[in-house]
This record gives C-alpha cells, structure tokens and sequence, in this order.
C-alpha cells in the first residue's frame, strides 16, 4: 500500500474532456499520472464510485466548495478518482458541477487503484473491486499525506482536513 514518502506509481487515469484544446480531444483522454503530477502540488481524492450517496452528497462537493482554499494553500490541481469509466465519470462531473475545479479521473478496471494498494473488493455486494475513501496530498509525483478511511467511514478524507494540511506543507 502507498504511504507518506513514496512516489506515485506508473500508470494512466482517464479523463473525459468536454471541449478541445490543450491537446485534448473531446471525449475520454489518457493521462500518464507520473508526467501528469511532475512538477505539481495534486490533491487528490479517491472514492467508491460515481453517483453513490456519501460520495455525491458530501466527498465531491466539499473538494468543489474548497477548490479556492486549496488553491490558496498551494495546490495546483484537484483529482477525484473513482474506479468507473470515463463516460460515467464526465456524466457525473456535469451533474457535480466540477468544471474548473476538480478533475474527475477515471480508473475503469481498478488497475491504478490496485497499484495504489487501495482497491476494496465489493464483489459480494455486486459492486465489483471498487477504491477506498482516501485523499492524499502529491508534490512532485510524491505523497505528502495520507488520509485512509476505515471502511464506512468519512472522517479523514475531506477537502478540509486536506487543506490544512496543504497550508502545513505551505509553511
């Protein structure tokens, strides 16, 4: 599992871009993570999936209320990841209305996720392999704090408890 000190690990998330430029195409787009954070302050926050209840109602929002804070404080980007596709994850950005403020990061077969070591097998409940609730705060493709949430839990991985800490790291 990926703690405080580690480099992030090779991969790609995908990104569903909603109008061209920056060599973007509309539609899904693949990003390398590590080329992605490389010179950044990401806060990033992972979470079961797209349109589920703690997920809609309190983890999103929360980095979109806070998205200036966190700016203020130092950080460059906010990335939410979730274990589904890039349609689900560009329909849910619309209807969370993060445009702007929070990249939402598709990771559609976990594989990210699993590097990560923070994949959460719903199998039994039909929801398949799924993220746990985390948030973690990268400099440079290095994880600065990391915030893991027991299970059914939402105490820790909150937009504000990572801007303080993105104001401590600031300092």
């Amino acid at each position: 599992m990926i703690k405080v000190g580690d480099k992030l690990p090779a991969g790609n998330l995908q990104e569903f871009v909603e109008v061209e430029g920056n060599g973007c195409s509309i539609g899904p787009n693949t990003f390398d993570v590590q080329k992605a954070s490389a010179g950044k302050t990401i806060a990033v926050f992972g979470l079961p999936g797209a349109f589920t209840p703690t997920c809609s109602a309190k983890h999103v929002p929360g980095y979109v209320e806070n998205a200036d804070a966190l700016k203020a404080a130092g950080v460059d980007e906010i990335w939410c990841v979730s274990v589904n596709d890039p349609f689900v994850m560009g329909a849910w950005a619309r209807d969370q209305k993060t445009a702007g403020k929070v990249r939402m990061m598709a990771d559609g077969s976990a594989e990210y996720t699993k590097k990560l070591g923070l994949e959460l097998d719903l199998t039994a409940r039909g929801m398949g392999v799924r993220s746990q609730r985390y948030s973690m705060l990268v400099q440079d493709g290095v994880v600065k704090a990391l915030n893991i949430e027991a299970p059914g839990k939402f105490e820790v991985s909150d937009a504000k408890t990572l801007v303080g800490q993105a104001q401590a790291l600031k300092r």
